[in-house]
């Protein structure tokens, strides 16, 4: 069920000394640089930032600085104090902050919060003040500086961000921050850092030697090697394998479609920004296919008069979508303009809904199990304040109470979310944290009572009248591409022997053990392994060290020993050296570590 006492990150203590460090760390500042034109200061995931207008650039040193004077400050033990004060009062406060001024025109309207986030209504407008620093603010904050741990306060960086992030305003100097309730804790956070940078797929890729990005294709457009298309092919084999055991048949509707499908179907009025440019032939006009359902619903309807018996039909495509992501967006494999969806929408009746959500499921948590991501939440997404959603009151009403009597009816655990659903739909999304405890959000099942009825979607109920059918929208990792940088962080690089691209490595002692070792490699890709032959001109040991740098589960040494004895001599990535073995006996490791995915 609904996690109704949920515990807030806005309601917890971290929030709170994140905050108020915010207010300190703008103190200091201010202190530095009198003529400062301060802005914002939120709370974020695992820290706080604080907008600055300043007269020059900060620079490593007056990060120090500031940091030096934070803890002098918190040492102080202020309280922070609350004030409601009215409009007026609070332009007299802020009179030479026109940032500040902004904001508070926005509160007084109510247009827009302190920190120029929507509101929907008027709110009161209320002040902290800390020692001699006074923010607008609505808090919430510790009672006083001494509850946050100075010995667990850091500045991380500075970066550029436009006022209200539009381009258009001034460029402002943002200040990072974190802050934690311990050292310990501090400790733990930094050392997260250093093995994201580590872990990151768009370094791991060109090490692992998977994918480049070229100037010459173009952003956002990956280039994948021999290995990284082997990678692909296993992630995408195996879901297939997997969904199709599953009863999900594959479909194929290629990578263009009239632009005027998308006009029907509601998406070229909420995605027509993140689709590529028109092309015209004859007075037709054409878009890169930037989504698969009105392309799936089109085939449902194409394919002839339906019978309920025949429902439900589960349509499952790995199609390549093209979006018009901003440059500035894109972020290697997570964000890029050609993803390669493992789509699948199943059309069913209203009475199928339950046992259909339940069939994909069993197989999200399957695949998400498989790649050892066994901590995830799902997020109920429903409609919000201000989004664009097609109004239909009734059919969303369905779509949710059907949506959330599947998830109860399956034990499932999960928070409500507004303003994520989909324009067309309420969303169960899946929210999966990696080994370093960052959250992705990768699978997602959707209740679409709209678009089927939009497109003239019908089939014949047994009371021989037609019906709309209901379509779930449905993915198990999301896009290949994402994925796979996920993935790649998730096992920084190691990835479990069933997925690796290159298995195992056959490295000679001398070049008289080459033939021999070209048998084996033979014998095992009899066998099903992936494998290759080192026959460079380095040696044994630079070798080794290569293949463990590749990250290659196995390497195989052959020396005149193995050769006799028609054996060969295992170590692991690990470093383990488990030493000679028969190829049979290999082998039958091979498999237990494969079916164990290990």
């Amino acid at each position: 069920m609904a996690e109704q006492q949920r515990t807030r990150y806005e309601d917890s203590d971290l929030y709170r000394i994140r905050h108020s460090a915010a207010h300190v760390m703008a103190q200091a500042v201010l202190e530095m640089f009198p003529e400062a034109k301060y802005t914002i200061g939120p709370p974020i995931e695992d820290g706080f930032y604080y907008d600055f207008d300043l007269p020059r650039p900060l620079t490593p040193e007056d990060l120090e600085k500031i940091e030096k004077r934070m803890r002098q400050i918190i040492a102080g033990n202020h309280r922070f104090e609350r004030k409601v004060v009215s409009a007026e009062e609070a332009r007299q406060i802020f009179k030479d902050q026109p940032y500040k001024l902004e904001l508070i025109e926005g509160l007084e309207k109510g247009g827009f919060d302190e920190y120029g986030n929507p509101l929907k209504e008027k709110v009161e407008i209320s002040i902290y003040q800390h020692d001699q620093f006074v923010d607008l603010c609505r808090g919430p904050h510790v009672e006083s500086t001494r509850q946050i741990n100075p010995a667990a306060v850091k500045l991380m960086n500075v970066a550029g961000a436009y006022w209200r992030g539009d381009e258009k305003n001034p460029m402002l100097q943002r200040i990072y921050g974190t802050a934690w309730r311990t050292p310990s804790e501090l400790e733990e956070y930094l050392w997260r850092l250093e093995e994201a940078k580590k872990r990151d797929h768009r370094k791991l890729g060109k090490e692992l030697g998977l994918f480049y990005f070229s100037e010459d294709v173009g952003p956002g457009l990956p280039l994948f090697t021999p290995k990284g298309e082997m990678l692909r092919h296993l992630m995408e084999n195996y879901v297939r394998e997997t969904q199709t055991r599953y009863g999900y048949e594959h479909v194929w509707t290629g990578h263009l479609v009239k632009e005027d499908l998308y006009r029907r179907s509601g998406h070229y009025d909420n995605y027509k920004d993140s689709m590529f440019p028109p092309m015209v032939d004859e007075n037709i006009v054409y878009r890169l296919k930037p989504m698969n359902c009105p392309s799936h619903m089109t085939l449902f309807k194409e394919m002839g008069r339906h019978s309920y018996r025949e429902l439900p039909l589960r349509f499952a495509e790995f199609a390549t979508l093209y979006r018009y992501e901003k440059t500035g967006e894109l972020t290697g494999l997570t964000r890029v303009r050609a993803l390669t969806q493992d789509d699948c929408h199943t059309f069913c009746t209203e009475e199928q809904i339950g046992e259909e959500f339940t069939l994909s499921l069993n197989l999200i948590r399957e695949v998400l199990g498989r790649y050892r991501f066994t901590d995830y939440k799902v997020r109920l997404s429903l409609r919000g304040e201000g989004g664009k959603y097609v109004e239909d009151d009734e059919k969303w009403s369905k779509a949710e109470a059907a949506l959330r009597k599947s998830l109860d009816e399956n034990g499932v655990d999960y928070f409500e979310a507004t303003g994520e659903a989909a324009f067309y739909g309420p969303k169960a999304d899946f929210l999966a944290r990696d080994v370093l405890g960052r959250e992705w959000q990768l699978s997602t099942i959707q209740v679409d009572f709209i678009q089927p009825a939009r497109l003239g979607l019908t089939y014949i109920g047994e009371d021989g009248q037609e019906h709309t059918p209901v379509v779930l929208h449905r993915a198990v990792t999301g896009t290949t591409e994402r994925f796979m940088g996920v993935i790649i962080e998730h096992f920084a690089g190691a990835f479990p022997v069933w997925l690796a691209p290159v298995q195992a490595v056959l490295i000679p002692i001398a070049d008289r053990h080459l033939p021999y070792l070209r048998e084996v490699a033979q014998k095992l890709r009899e066998a099903g392994l992936r494998v290759e032959v080192d026959d460079r001109g380095e040696r044994m040991n630079a070798k080794i060290r290569d293949a463990q740098r590749q990250k290659i589960p196995y390497m195989l040494v052959v020396g005149d020993q193995e050769m006799a004895n028609g054996q060969v001599a295992l170590r692991l990535r690990s470093g383990e050296n488990p030493g000679p073995m028969s190829i049979e006996a290999f082998l039958a490791r091979a498999r237990r570590d494969i079916e164990a995915g290990d």
